[in-house]
């Protein structure tokens, strides 16, 4: 029984009296419907071998099967076998050759292959669209991917250029890249030789659990379920996440039983909702870091006690307590707790005088710069914390607010001075973060399209390049763990980022709702699991 019968049942004869003999109808999503209140204005495109954002993520979570993925009711497992159903490491550990489970099938009715699997990966890395630094880290490029990533029978091989941990690559195999699309569909859509791009932004081609049904762009997702799904039919059989931008509509909305789960409420609508009959607060700490980045094109940005200055004019404790309460721990490495080698130091706090003192040493006069931020509330609120901090030394600031597309656009193409944001990992493993905040082979413009967020603010990390390269490959557990410890703590003294927080989610959701997972510090959420 949910709140709202149970809500009917203690007002039968005050409502039939109130509406002349008939019971009122009370607002509940249907038994076999999901329904989700959440900000997706950052989706761009919902292709696995291009979606780089949070709630594309979790659309291509449900939609796309993979070579091996992760049991959301069993995460801290890592991964396992999904389309592949074992595989084999060759002597030399180049070479990985899956095996491929038999009789799945893509939602198109087509079944599963590995020629599939060939033309996905393959695809990813030809279309080099910004996640596909993930794959090329392993030595693939359009040149060999026909040597490298190769399909013969039901065995797909992929041979890295030189040996890597296993679990790393295999890791890197459960982000939203490696989804597996269905080459026939896919192709068949194909404009101008862009290999279904254009098509797969709105549309799915997977073996998921759910296919899209619709994307409307910063209004919602619909999905529906695929029947044949080889792990069993999904008890939710459509999927309706809506964009709800404020957290008291959010709030709303789940109390009156339009929605089953908010998941952008604030720490004041937290607590009003816990109160609420029928309603369960669900927290978990998520891999998400908060964090400022400033371009080192900009001539006092660029100077490394301006920089450091900057992890000085942060009100950390005073963020924590007031309008972050209850959702965000503080924390300054660019490795998330619960990752290999994370860093627990917090060297950092407010010292308005401290922040005078270097920007003098550095010679820095007063400026006025320029700050990016998505419009969520939280995130123009540490905006204005840090406008307010830095008007203390002089720093003029200048907030920007725009859609996620617009300011993600400009931060991609490193025109904004500054920018304040979250960075989530794309894969379970260390690697993730300290491939993207401490690694930049190339920092020419010429590069363009990337993930990797040390070029977004135009840094070249130095000798960083060279301990990310030598942390990837070394097989000892503890030594690697050490390695990123080591170089985090020398991110933190020299690099243009300042990592402030760590996201604890927390989801308010109908206490019918079961089995929904956020995908804890290293996936996204998935719904297949999920009954009422």
């Amino acid at each position: 029984m949910n709140r709202f019968t149970k809500l009917m049942a203690g007002t039968t004869i005050g409502l039939t009296i109130a509406f002349g003999g008939l019971p009122a109808a009370m607002a509940e999503t249907p038994a076999d419907m999901l329904v989700i209140a959440n900000r997706i204005d950052d989706i761009t495109t919902l292709d696995p071998a291009e979606s780089f954002e949070f709630a594309g993520s979790d659309v291509i979570r449900n939609v796309y099967a993979k070579l091996v993925n992760l049991d959301p009711l069993d995460l801290k497992a890592g991964y396992k076998p999904d389309l592949a159903e074992s595989w084999e490491v060759s002597e030399d550990g180049k070479t990985i050759t899956f095996t491929m489970r038999e009789g799945v099938k893509f939602q198109s009715g087509n079944p599963v292959t590995a020629a599939d699997a060939e033309f996905s990966l393959r695809r990813a890395v030809i279309l080099k669209k910004t996640p596909s630094f993930i794959l090329t880290q392993f030595g693939f490029t359009p040149e060999n991917i026909e040597q490298t990533i190769k399909a013969d029978g039901n065995k797909l091989s992929i041979t890295t250029d030189r040996k890597y941990a296993t679990s790393f690559v295999l890791n890197c195999l459960t982000a939203t890249i490696g989804g597996i699309v269905d080459m026939k569909t896919v192709m068949a859509n194909e404009a101008d030789g862009d290999m279904g791009n254009l098509w797969l932004k709105t549309n799915s081609a997977g073996a998921g659990a759910y296919s899209v049904v619709n994307w409307k762009p910063n209004e919602s997702v619909t999905l529906k379920a695929n029947e044949d799904f080889y792990l069993g039919a999904p008890a939710m059989k459509r999927v309706i996440v809506r964009h709800v931008q404020e957290s008291a509509t959010q709030r709303l909305l789940l109390e009156k039983g339009d929605i089953d789960i908010a998941r952008n409420l604030n720490p004041e609508d937290i607590a009003g909702a816990s109160k609420a009959e029928g309603i369960v607060i669900d927290n978990d700490l998520r891999g998400r870091l908060m964090y400022t980045a400033v371009n080192q094109k900009h001539p006092e940005l660029s100077k490394p006690k301006v920089r450091l200055a900057m992890r000085y004019l942060v009100d950390y404790e005073g963020m924590k307590n007031s309008f972050l309460k209850g959702q965000y721990a503080i924390h300054q490495a660019f490795l998330p707790q619960t990752y290999l080698g994370a860093l627990e130091e917090k060297p950092f706090s407010l010292d308005i005088e401290k922040a005078k003192a270097l920007l003098k040493e550095a010679g820095a006069g007063e400026f006025e710069i320029e700050v990016g931020v998505r419009e969520a509330q939280e995130r123009i609120e540490i905006s204005q914390s840090l406008q307010n901090t830095f008007a203390q030394v002089g720093i003029k600031l200048n907030i920007t607010v725009g859609t996620a597309k617009q300011i993600l656009t400009r931060y991609r193409a490193r025109e904004l001075d500054m920018y304040m944001g979250a960075w989530g990992p794309d894969y379970p493993d260390p690697q993730t973060n300290a491939g993207t905040f401490a690694y930049n082979p190339d920092n020419s413009d010429e590069v363009k399209a990337t993930g990797l967020l040390a070029y977004r603010n135009a840094w070249d990390p130095g000798d960083m390049n060279q301990a990310v390269e030598a942390a990837v490959i070394e097989p000892d557990r503890e030594k690697r763990a050490q390695m990123y410890m080591d170089m985090q703590r020398k991110h933190q003294m020299e690099s243009p980022f300042t990592v402030m927080f760590q996201k604890i989610e927390q989801t308010a959701r109908d206490e019918d709702v079961k089995n929904f997972d956020i995908g804890g510090a290293i996936t996204a959420a998935a719904y297949w699991k999920v009954t009422k």
